[in-house]
């Protein structure tokens, strides 16, 4: 079988160089298809009706000395636009490095000067070749570990998050009632979520609702609805949530910052099925299923009488517990690369992802925040980062340096009983030091700037606790 032809576009107003470029590529060592034309509206339009694997575009266009005339950035600019997506590689005659990274920055893949061998130009194509090839991998790749490690916007490969996917799967079709418990920014909206738009009810209602955002005295007519003159402000009937989420979902998050006055008309609202509206006497039948949320110990709230314990056994039905993230290191990388994949697209940054001693940074960081937290710190990351790779120095200083508790009683030779500040505070010092150095693998430099403090500070302190290395 004959293999397919590479095709590749010349853009420049200069015949001797496209035919130079053109002898080159259609040689037998270079085996190119080839397209010639002098201006960008000839490009464009060509372009636009034809596949191209590159387009090899010259930057000046035109005479020298006319101030109006298109340049090959103009034309790439164009390209973009238009949706081309061939490997765009920028011509020049004049050495430009400023417009080399510019060109590079709106989207070339390559850059390089005239006069050209054509050595130099199948090693420009090839390297263009390769990362679109990587490119393409990478995509495919990306693609398979979304498939195999999300579910419904959940980006997991732990163990535990597995098992509530298969929870997930299991009940999503029925009306059971289910709490989803965790601590804040571990996704519990994304659980509800996932239940509800994999199951039967996916293209009913799914209403969100935070029970402790909402005031007490507006709560019953949120909830229930009103009747037109059922209060003092009620100059019209209103349907309540419940209503609204009829055939669907009612996600109920916060529900343990819910009063315990509204607490029993929801205990009687899911058993009878039915609701009231305020200031109304009949009662409408509704079909909703509830999901609830909460980063409370609700049985502990139970105990102390701030939640019925009836309602708790009925909002209890089944249970989903969804681990923190420090519990389940496993999801960290994949989390982070999928968003950064987010908000390439919506800052449009060109992130390609993180050095390995920023990586271990997030692993070591116990996230009190969780997954809310690190989508944060990796969105803030991007914005300060000035490469390509988010490094260690990008990382605000809270996650570069933090210790938890548990690591701060463990520090060797901090004696429990010895209250010294002084002492307690070489000892941190110490292991600091000892931990960036482990961190940044014997590069003080680095070490430096994990710890915020200078060279000749460090050496210092090194020094005085005999970390110095014998000469």
């Amino acid at each position: 079988m004959t293999k397919k032809k590479r095709r590749v576009l010349i853009l420049d107003d200069e015949f001797e160089v496209r035919k130079l470029l053109s002898d080159y590529l259609t040689s037998k060592k270079g085996g190119y298809e080839v397209v010639q034309a002098s201006n960008i509206d000839e490009a464009l339009s060509v372009a636009t009706r034809q596949p191209f694997d590159h387009i090899l575009s010259d930057v000046f266009l035109g005479p020298d000395d006319d101030p109006d005339v298109e340049t090959g950035l103009d034309f790439l600019r164009k390209a973009k636009a238009a949706g081309i997506d061939s490997n765009i590689i920028i011509m020049s005659g004049k050495a430009d490095v400023d417009m080399a990274m510019e060109a590079i920055h709106m989207g070339a893949v390559d850059y390089f000067h005239k006069p050209v061998t054509a050595e130099h130009l199948f090693f420009v194509l090839r390297r263009a070749e390769e990362q679109a090839r990587l490119k393409k991998e990478n995509e495919l790749l990306r693609n398979e570990v979304k498939q195999k490690y999300s579910f419904q916007n959940i980006i997991a490969r732990s163990p535990a998050m597995k098992h509530i996917f298969g929870i997930i799967d299991k009940v999503k079709d029925y009306k059971t009632t289910v709490l989803i418990t965790g601590e804040s920014g571990t996704g519990k909206e994304l659980v509800a979520k996932a239940l509800h738009f994999n199951s039967v009810r996916k293209n009913a209602p799914f209403i969100p609702v935070n029970c402790g955002g909402i005031p007490e005295n507006l709560l019953e007519s949120e909830f229930f609805g009103h009747v037109k003159g059922a209060f003092t402000d009620a100059v019209r009937g209103k349907k309540g949530l419940f209503e609204e989420a009829n055939g669907g979902t009612l996600f109920l998050d916060e529900l343990g910052d819910l009063p315990l006055t509204l607490q029993v008309k929801l205990l009687r609202v899911l058993q009878e099925e039915e609701i009231r509206p305020v200031g109304d006497t009949r009662t409408i039948k509704v079909d909703v299923r509830i999901i609830a949320a909460t980063a409370l110990d609700l049985s502990k709230a139970v105990a102390e009488g701030r939640f019925r314990e009836d309602l708790f056994y009925r909002i209890n039905v089944l249970s989903i517990v969804i681990p923190p993230l420090r519990e389940r290191k496993e999801d960290i990388k994949l989390l982070v690369d999928h968003f950064i994949e987010k908000y390439n697209k919506r800052l449009n940054t060109n992130i390609e992802g993180v050095s390995p001693e920023a990586m271990q940074i997030l692993l070591d960081y116990r996230w009190p925040g969780n997954v809310r937290e690190l989508e944060n710190l990796i969105e803030r990351a991007m914005v300060l980062s000035d490469g390509k790779i988010i490094k260690a120095e990008d990382l605000p200083p809270s996650v570069n340096t933090s210790i938890s508790k548990e690591n701060v009683d463990g520090l060797v030779g901090l004696d429990a009983t010895d209250l010294s500040i002084k002492k307690a505070s070489k000892v941190l010092e110490r292991e600091l030091i000892k931990r960036a150095l482990e961190r940044t693998r014997g590069n003080k430099t680095q070490a430096c700037t994990l710890l915020e403090i200078s060279l000749p500070a460090l050496l210092y302190k090194m020094k005085e606790f005999g970390m110095m290395p014998a000469t």
